[in-house]
């Protein structure tokens, strides 16, 4: 897996011991590292960022975990920013560079709701959130959804028209309480490109799944 990380092989096999800490969480595991990874480097090629900075921000960015259904989990990158910053004092980094890296991670979150004002943290929100649309984004959403137990859908009211939606107890109602809007946030030109192409694949998705149970919208 290291290798996917060259020329910073060493570097990575050095954070990936750190770097995920749920265990049987198949939607935060090594294969989203990869994910992002790649989009982090699909970003970089066009938009630029000091790549070094952008490995240690991808392999870290998740090192703390906080279930999607915790009165906490809007705290997970900043818990995650500062576990980041003591593992990389530890191994010598300078206080800017360790600055950096944390502001990246603690921004990256859709929860936190925090600015990214460097172009690396601009990158790293826009690489994870690119694995939360599209085809990858429905497969994870309806995996969370399995885990924390909730409902497809609600049977009598599936478009919500005559109650609040309830993402907790149905996984459909996550499409229009957060996965749909996600398009709109891009912090990067590259970043908005990919993501309207994923979410015309989303939309196409909640349209056929609504016809299939014939639903409405």
């Amino acid at each position: 897996m290291t290798a996917a990380f060259a020329p910073f092989q060493d570097l990575a096999s050095l954070l990936l011991p750190h770097a995920l800490v749920a265990k049987g969480d198949g939607a935060h595991d090594r294969s989203h590292l990869m994910r992002v990874w790649h989009n982090v480097c699909v970003l970089r090629n066009t938009e630029g960022g000091d790549q070094e900075l952008l490995v240690a921000a991808t392999l870290l960015h998740d090192c703390v975990a906080v279930e999607k259904n915790s009165p906490f989990r809007a705290s997970a990158s900043r818990l995650a920013a500062a576990k980041a910053g003591d593992i990389l004092t530890e191994m010598g980094w300078d206080e800017e560079r360790i600055d950096a890296v944390s502001h990246a991670i603690e921004a990256h979150s859709f929860s936190a709701a925090i600015t990214p004002n460097t172009l690396e943290a601009r990158i790293l929100q826009d690489a994870d959130r690119l694995d939360a649309i599209g085809m990858i984004g429905v497969a994870r959403l309806f995996y969370v959804a399995g885990r924390m137990g909730s409902q497809l859908y609600d049977c009598a009211d599936p478009l919500a028209s005559e109650r609040e939606y309830d993402d907790q107890r149905f996984a459909l109602d996550h499409f229009q309480t957060k996965v749909l809007h996600l398009a709109e946030g891009f912090q990067t030109a590259t970043g908005t490109r990919l993501a309207q192409e994923r979410q015309a694949s989303l939309q196409g998705f909640v349209a056929a799944f609504l016809d299939e149970i014939g639903a409405k919208s």
